[in-house]
């Protein structure tokens, strides 16, 4: 599917959320995710002449969202840093009333091991003061107390500050779940790419808290999830399973338009979708030199996978075959030659003979899904 611009793949995804209460996109940085969830909010928003919002319907988490949380390094006295937060934006509204920090601090306490309060007086001790600087609400971070039972103040690390900064809207989210009165505008949860910095354990576990989370709510949203992040995309479509829509975003540079490709429909993962090309190519004897290449690529990938000292050791013919080291010239000189994918050669018959030999033994000795190289009439694999 292909659309002319962000507001009419918007719409598209709001009306495929009337059939299911998930959508998953992956696509790469620089693809307009960001943008494209800032459309999709736009879609359910008025605002009236002063530039109020007298309507909206989505809560959204993007690199906005990141925005409105900025360091204080106290650079002056290099003691006291603290997580300032933008109070005249409304995510902040009735954050004491709330009791915010407690609800934060139930999800924080799954990845991290620092504890934080919220100052809300700061600005108010500021004023007392006669400071003519704004100083407003901030978070202090800390692991340890002085002798006086004092919080000692640490600037915690990036991948912390980005934890943090979930675990708090999580805790939004979470008061949408619970049906709270200040976010029953709530129809739609729009969140794009909140594991930035997280090493892989953690992503892991966000993708399944937050999948976990969802599905297990009375009042369950409808929610849109975009990232650029493999792992993160495929942990919450094994969670959400036939619960979404799935979809790879591309944009095509020179018309500036986008498409979605369905990843139900055929493996997401690239090497898989190499290998289901590879396939279909070489019983199709539509073979051309690239293919190589490419089959090269996958070997290098699934002996990194197994521990193997090299690809060459997924090359799995028998011992007694005299063209064993053919085979692992031809690909070393195929994979290495000048064969471009956008002057592609087909091959002699020769070597697509070669060709099928290897890739035939090598998904055969594999533990490659069956289920992704359907049998074709008179085909042996």
């Amino acid at each position: 599917m292909t659309f002319a611009g962000l507001p009419e793949l918007a719409q598209h995804l709001r009306a495929e959320l009337d059939t299911k209460k998930f959508v998953l996109l992956y696509a790469y940085n620089g693809t307009g995710k960001t943008r494209l969830s800032m459309a999709f909010r736009d879609l359910g928003r008025a605002v009236n002449n002063e530039g109020e919002t007298t309507r909206r319907d989505t809560l959204y988490f993007n690199a906005y969202t990141e925005d409105l949380f900025s360091w204080d390094n106290d650079l002056e006295s290099d003691r006291q840093r603290v997580l300032e937060l933008n109070d005249g934006s409304r995510f902040f509204n009735g954050l004491r009333e709330l009791e915010m920090e407690v609800k934060i601090g139930k999800y924080l306490d799954r990845y991290t091991d620092f504890s934080f309060y919220i100052d809300y007086d700061r600005k108010a001790r500021r004023a007392e003061a006669k400071d003519l600087e704004r100083f407003p609400p901030a978070v202090m971070f800390f692991r340890d107390r002085d002798q006086d039972g004092d919080p000692i103040s640490i600037k915690v690390s990036r991948g912390e500050e980005n934890i943090f900064i979930w675990c708090f809207f999580l805790a939004i989210v979470q008061l949408v779940l619970d049906g709270a009165e200040a976010y029953n505008w709530v129809k739609y949860v729009y969140i794009d790419d909140p594991i930035s910095s997280l090493d892989d354990n953690n992503v892991v576990a966000v993708a399944h808290h937050l999948a976990q989370m969802l599905t297990q709510a009375d009042k369950l949203p409808q929610v849109v999830v975009s990232t650029h992040h493999a792992l993160f995309f495929n942990v919450l479509c094994n969670e959400l399973k036939n619960k979404a829509h799935r979809h790879f975003l591309k944009t095509e540079a020179t018309s500036g338009s986008y498409s979605l490709l369905d990843t139900s429909a055929k493996p997401f993962l690239h090497h898989l979708s190499t290998l289901v090309d590879l396939y279909e190519v070489q019983v199709s004897g539509a073979l051309y030199t690239h293919h190589f290449n490419m089959m090269r690529r996958v070997m290098e990938q699934t002996a990194n996978f197994f521990g193997l000292d090299d690809w060459k050791a997924c090359i799995v013919v028998s011992d007694d075959d005299p063209n064993k080291t053919l085979y692992k010239r031809m690909i070393d000189l195929m994979s290495h030659g000048d064969y471009s994918l956008y002057e592609p050669r087909e091959m002699m018959e020769e070597n697509k003979a070669h060709f099928r030999t290897i890739f035939r033994q090598f998904i055969a000795m594999h533990p490659f899904n069956p289920a992704l190289f359907p049998n074709h009439p008179g085909e042996p694999v």
